[in-house]
């Protein structure tokens, strides 16, 4: 399709890969050019299919050596919640460390930074949009933010261009020799040659082609579905069946404007020409938010017309339609498929009402399902794959969560979504995962099992914020519902759980018997996954202490972890036993240990895990240096000690407060 990308992960200077050739467009990429030498916001407008999309990524490829930090491209369409804006622009610029105000973090990352954001799809967070732009702009100078929206932001200082349709001849009788100067006509026949390598422009054709283009209204997408049906059909025979549609629409909208008929025909067209199982297949998809798995499809869409063993056949007919565009996912080697919004809207509008609620329940039921199954297998070698996994499904997990929030009853089923996904919370989505729990949480007040996993998983978002009190308050209350539902892991998990904010918030020795006692409570009800987190927060809390078995504990955390494949978990087992045996004056130990915590969380892209290696890692030479520069330090009575605890203290008080929650604490 016109707009259709992959998104490649190698690099944060990565932009979305174009799958098809760009065509035309010189005279606006030109223009945008200029614009953005200008004005630090430009606003691409014009409506779905317009090639918006692809004109920013082109720019943005074009342009980025002149950004020495980069280009960005974030995509907003899945996006429903105007809250978590500023959480998905943090977490799209790799900022990992988002605190509870992720805008002030965003104006402190981007203060010295040089680099051009791509905001795709603005148009339903217009009035949100609006105020964090303008607060980035204001704050950091070296920001340039290119828009693609069907309104304008309405923010200061913003340059709007309005994104016209490909030029199209305005006679039929144009010479052949000269039909492909329009660039309506190259994009129909390029799109043509990639299903048909032997399509040609011709006397006998010409006219109809030129007549297509012309009553597509030279928008993108509708060329390019149209084009798709010249392998079986002529340009004559398409136009014969575009006009059918036009008549349709014109008689129930006569008031629209020509330009949405254009692209109304060509996408309806599309729709009539599948079959009536593809039509139920493409009406189902359009319930995910970009992009799915043949698992998920499969699930969520077969039944009541559309047999299971079928849906691999159909999903790839819409393939070949280019209905769905299939891309190649290279960190998890299997195949992921999406839709252009405007695809997937009309989709949804053609969805029968009476299945709305159902399908909406089946992906709910999917991700639940998923989140148990990440809970299950999460202390394994599946490890890494569900960090990525998740990453990738990000959307789909908001939405399944949302569709909870906003209905009636469905509360305990966000809880059953959000509650297990809390380790993941923590690789970059902090406060997106609490808001979500205190929502749900809220909305089923009853002591349900639900809810008490739920408060539990809260707790440990709010101990990563520093929010202690809060913390505790709800860990009181999952450990009342444990002892009326007699749930032992829930109320061990309690008390690891009230361990780590009393570690957390300077009452290491309170903290020492809580969590022996969940350890002895994971061990007797055979739980490694809780035994390995006793361990690591008692290796802390250890070294803390001052005890010297914080070392062993570190060597069996990690141990643990060997034991079960879990590389995040034996990355944060290293962290840990780096810092005891930093503590205790082995740096050369602890450098090993931090640097192969690093080439852990390095694969899975968590960067929580890798910066604080690396804060660990200075701490280790500027104690190396200090110790070279003061050879009699190690005999000052407790003068190495307190030196090394003052450097631990002030290189937590020299960083920002959410990186300082991360060295202290974690992803766990």
């Amino acid at each position: 399709m016109g707009n259709g990308c992959e998104v490649k992960s190698e690099t944060h200077r990565a932009l979305p890969a174009e799958l098809t050739s760009f065509v035309g467009r010189r005279q606006q990429l030109a223009e945008i050019r200029r614009l953005l030498s200008s004005s630090r916001l430009l606003t691409l407008t014009g409506m779905g299919g317009a090639g918006k999309t692809r004109l920013a990524l082109r720019t943005a490829t074009e342009t980025q050596r002149a950004f020495p930090d980069g280009a960005w491209f974030i995509e907003l369409a899945a996006l429903r919640d105007p809250q978590l804006l500023p959480h998905t622009i943090a977490t799209a610029l790799d900022l990992r460390h988002v605190s509870g105000n992720p805008l002030a973090d965003l104006t402190d990352h981007l203060q010295e930074k040089q680099l051009l954001v791509v905001l795709d799809s603005c148009e339903h967070l217009t009035e949100a949009c609006a105020v964090v732009v303008s607060k980035l702009l204001a704050e950091a100078p070296g920001l340039r933010v290119l828009a693609t929206s069907r309104h304008v932001l309405d923010v200061e200082g913003e340059q709007v261009l309005a994104v016209p349709p490909l030029s199209i001849p305005e006679d039929a009788a144009v010479p052949i020799g000269e039909a492909p100067h329009y660039e309506a006509v190259t994009l129909l026949v390029e799109r043509a040659r990639a299903v048909d390598p032997q399509f040609q422009i011709t006397e006998e054709n010409r006219g109809a082609v030129i007549e297509l283009c012309q009553r597509l209204d030279g928008l993108p997408l509708a060329l390019e579905l149209a084009a798709v049906w010249l392998r079986a059909l002529s340009p004559a025979q398409i136009l014969d069946r575009l006009e059918d549609r036009f008549q349709l629409l014109t008689t129930g909208r006569r008031t629209g404007p020509a330009r949405h008929q254009a692209l109304d025909a060509a996408v309806a067209w599309s729709f009539d020409l599948c079959s009536p199982e593809e039509q139920l297949l493409w009406t189902r998809l359009s319930i995910f938010s970009s992009g799915f798995d043949l698992e998920a499809a499969e699930e969520i869409s077969a039944g009541d017309g559309v047999p299971r063993e079928d849906v691999l056949e159909l999903l790839a007919g819409l393939v070949g339609k280019s209905i769905v565009v299939r891309q190649h996912d290279m960190e998890h080697g299997d195949s992921w498929y999406r839709m252009l919004e405007t695809i997937r809207e009309y989709g949804a509008r053609r969805l029968p009402s009476a299945q709305v609620d159902a399908i909406h329940l089946r992906h709910r039921d999917h991700y639940r399902s998923l989140a148990n199954r990440f809970d299950r297998e999460y202390f394994t070698s599946h490890q890494g794959e569900w960090y990525l996994r998740l990453r990738r499904e990000h959307d789909n997990i908001r939405a399944a969560i949302e569709f909870c929030l906003c209905h009636p009853g469905e509360a305990d089923a966000a809880l059953d979504i959000a509650a297990p996904l809390w380790p993941w919370w923590h690789a970059g989505h902090l406060q997106e995962g609490l808001l979500y729990l205190v929502r749900a949480l809220d909305l089923a007040p009853g002591p349900t099992r639900s809810r008490g996993y739920g408060l539990f998983a809260a707790s440990n978002l709010a101990i990563r914020l520093s929010e202690f009190d809060r913390a505790l308050a709800l860990l009181a209350e999952s450990g009342e519902i444990a002892e009326q539902l007699d749930d032992e892991l829930l109320a061990s998990r309690v008390k690891q759980c009230q361990g780590h904010a009393l570690l957390h918030s300077g009452h290491p020795a309170e903290a020492v018997p809580l969590l022996e006692a969940a350890l002895d409570d994971a061990r007797r009800l055979g739980q490694p996954r809780d035994e390995w987190r006793d361990v690591n927060l008692l290796c802390l809390a250890m070294m803390f202490v001052g005890d010297p078995r914080a070392e062993d504990l570190g060597r069996k955390a990690v141990e643990l972890a060997e034991d079960h494949g879990a590389e995040a978990s034996k990355g944060w087992a290293l962290w840990d036993l780096g810092l005891a045996q930093w503590r205790a004056g082995r740096y050369q130990d602890a450098d090993r240990s931090l640097r192969d915590g690093i080439g852990m969380f390095l694969p899975m892209r968590n960067l929580d895990g890798v910066s604080v290696c690396v804060q660990g890692l200075s701490w280790c030479a500027a104690s190396s240096a200090r110790r070279a520069r003061c050879p009699s330090a190690r005999s000052c009575r407790g003068g190495l000690a307190r030196h090394r605890w003052e450097c631990l203290a002030g290189g937590l008080s020299r960083v920002r407060p959410a990186r300082r929650r991360a060295a202290a604490v974690g992803d766990r």
